[in-house]
């Protein structure tokens, strides 16, 4: 009988260990289960691990090549291609086929006799007549992202079930690319030869097909050791670019989609610029890599600090010694230049398949949550494929969300009497907290009258009283998926957290206004709790602006961390309710430090935001922190000129360099996700 209880020092191990899933079960778990079964104690005790303990499984059940990426060899498809069968890529985000397709054709000897064209508005015609020209002379024809031309597609669906395989040329071939779309015509689907290109996961394999199409002229560049080791460096980089994305938003706020064009341009700028110039220009190679061939697809301003940041680990003089390492491991380092690319590509092949953090800059900790978002992911897809069973008994749909309308309607209470809130704190000019609280009390004002009167409505239709409309049958479907719903959310402020804490977080938030309407203003403000915190920030400056009689526009912010509140500050304010994500505060030292094992967010200290004129920012020993309202980041400028999601930044005090942190994707959440 195996009993849990008994081995508890045991699992405590695995579940503090770095690699759970090659620790042995304690006592007669490790004999009796079998490696399957050990894989679902793996799951309940470190779901982060599970992925790799299945990628363990399967190399011991079927080998090691079925968890590696497989190189694409379009020479296979094409033996089995006809004149009248269409060739297929199905695009995947990060993957550009047109590369390989163009080097194939030059070893057939096509490379001439091929047309592309890149299928849009107005291309149609186009693509028409270079098909019919290419059928009868014998050519290929390349036509690009059939997915922007959807109104063409049935034109081309009949130009291929026309041709004829006896009077259309032998040597004819169709080449199409499509990102996976219901537009695309069925009929060539089915009768069309279909491949992925899936981009390669992981530094290891992205170095590895790199390489692997450079081979050609790498030899040519044998002599030269400062391109062969930046040539390094930058295809560490491509890697380290397309990888952060795995991390979510501590990688990047916006997940870019860079492709190997973007590579391959900085391969020709490097070899340019090294050929050109006597010493190497490597705020020319930081400028072009960092704001222009990968800058240009970054839309976001902090993703860009953070791009450019990890770049100058890689473009800089260190990288040029044969010693240097990229990771406090060793793991990845540079290797001797007068290796050849057989040398590079065994150095390659030794690298770990599944990256660790240390090399992307960030902590343990980030691979915790991207991890367990991977495990759920692949568990809910094999539970999908399971076929479905149905039970009699239990409650029905209409019955349980009957009783979640219930609980909601216990909890929420009355919209606000602005009326009432206007007279106790009128428009002054001296204090502009009391239109922030107003503005406030009429925006929560707004979601209550939208959610009290849908639950309203869906009691009356549950009971059969109105008809129960396309927006109430979402919104009980969102009731009982525990889901805010889509209603709520068009008048709410944003947030990620599921329907019940999402209530709990909604009645804390009217509780700070209702104590804020019966106390008077509060010596700390709750900065997660306002609807719009941007205008409390700026009714801050207004205050201290009036009283001094200085001008807005030169006042700026200045940041301190206090330990405990006495009573309302001479100037500025002081808030609270902020979390850290990617680091932690120091209290008694007062300032930034690394995270804790398994601690993905931290409580941060109240901070002090006092204004100040014509202020100029510390040049050192500090972190310019972004603070977001969720944990998502990436925000869209609303009508009012903010964005959605970024609030303000602050500067807290550390004693790392600043690059070290923005690395880590350190940022101050007003609100979680749980």
């Amino acid at each position: 009988m195996l009993n849990f209880p008994e081995h508890l020092e045991g699992f405590k191990k695995i579940f503090d260990s770095s690699q759970p899933h090659r620790e042995p079960l304690p006592g007669a778990w490790d004999v009796m289960l079998d490696s399957f079964q050990k894989l679902l104690v793996l799951r309940c005790l470190r779901a982060d691990c599970l992925i790799q303990g299945l990628q363990d499984f399967v190399t011991a059940e079927l080998g090691q090549r079925f968890i590696e990426p497989q190189t694409s060899d379009l020479s296979v498809v094409f033996t089995e291609s006809s004149s009248s069968t269409p060739l297929i890529f199905v695009l995947s985000p990060g993957t550009d086929p047109a590369a390989d397709l163009y080097k194939f054709a030059d070893v057939m000897q096509f490379s001439k006799k091929m047309s592309a064209i890149s299928l849009g508005q107005g291309q149609g015609p186009w693509a028409e007549s270079m098909m019919h020209d290419a059928m009868e002379r014998g050519h290929w024809v390349f036509f690009q992202n059939c997915h922007l031309a959807p109104s063409w597609m049935p034109t081309l669906e009949r130009l291929i079930e026309n041709i004829n395989p006896l009077k259309v040329h032998e040597n004819f071939r169709l080449w199409l690319t499509s990102l996976p779309s219901n537009k695309f015509p069925v009929s060539v689907l089915q009768n069309g030869s279909k491949m992925t290109i899936e981009p390669p996961r992981g530094i290891k394999a992205n170095l590895q097909k790199t390489y692997m199409s450079v081979s050609d002229w790498f030899p040519i560049f044998s002599s030269c050791a400062d391109f062969k080791s930046l040539l390094l460096s930058l295809c560490l980089f491509h890697g380290i670019a397309l990888e952060r994305r795995k991390f979510g938003p501590l990688g990047f706020n916006i997940p870019y989609e860079f492709t190997d064009g973007d590579l391959n341009i900085c391969i020709s700028q490097l070899k340019m610029f090294l050929d050109e110039y006597q010493d190497i220009p490597y705020k020319v190679l930081k400028y072009t890599a960092g704001e222009i061939n990968y800058g240009g697809r970054v839309t976001d301003d902090w993703d860009r600090r953070c791009l450019l940041s990890v770049l100058e680990d890689f473009y800089c003089p260190a990288v040029l010694s044969s010693d240097h390492v990229y990771s406090a491991s060793g793991v990845y380092r540079q290797i001797d230049t007068k290796l050849d690319i057989k040398g590079y590509l065994a150095y390659i092949r030794g690298l770990p398949i599944n990256d660790t953090p240390e090399i992307f800059g960030l902590h343990d900790n980030a691979n915790i949550s991207f991890a367990q978002n991977e495990a759920f992911a692949l568990l809910e897809a094999v539970v999908r494929l399971q076929p479905r069973a149905t039970s009699a008994g239990g409650k029905t749909l209409e019955e349980i969300v009957e009783e979640i309308v219930a609980g909601i309607v216990e909890k929420i209470p009355p919209p606000f009497d602005v009326e009432e809130v206007m007279e106790k704190y009128p428009v002054l000019y001296e204090e502009s907290m009391n239109t922030v609280l107003i503005q406030e009390v009429i925006r929560y004002n707004k979601l209550l009258e939208v959610i009290c009167l849908s639950l309203r409505d869906i009691v009356k239709a549950l009971k059969g009283s109105v008809v129960m409309s396309s927006a109430l049958e979402l919104m009980a479907r969102s009731l009982f998926n525990n889901v805010v719903p889509d209603m709520w959310k068009a008048k709410a402020y944003p947030s990620l957290k599921p329907l019940a804490s999402w209530v709990s977080d909604l009645l804390q938030r009217i509780n700070f206004l209702q104590r804020w309407i019966s106390n008077g203003i509060p010596p700390a403000f709750w900065i997660s709790g306002f609807f719009f915190p941007q205008a409390f920030l700026t009714g801050t400056l207004q205050n201290y602006a009036r009283r001094s009689g200085t001008s807005i526009d030169t006042i700026g912010f200045d940041f301190e961390s206090v330990s405990e509140i006495t009573e309302i500050p001479d100037t500025g304010c002081y808030i609270y309710g902020l979390f850290l994500e990617g680091a932690r505060w120091d209290n008694k030292a007062g300032q930034l430090t690394e995270s804790r094992p398994k601690e993905l967010y931290t409580q941060m200290a109240v901070i002090r935001l006092i204004p100040k004129p014509n202020r100029k920012p510390p040049a050192s020993g500090i972190f310019v922190c972004p603070i977001y309202k969720t944990l998502t980041r990436a925000g869209t400028l609303s009508t009012t000129g903010h964005s959605t999601n970024y609030v303000i930044s602050v500067e807290l005090p550390t004693r790392h360099t600043q690059r070290h942190w923005i690395k880590r994707g350190v940022a101050l959440i007003c609100a979680l996700d749980y």
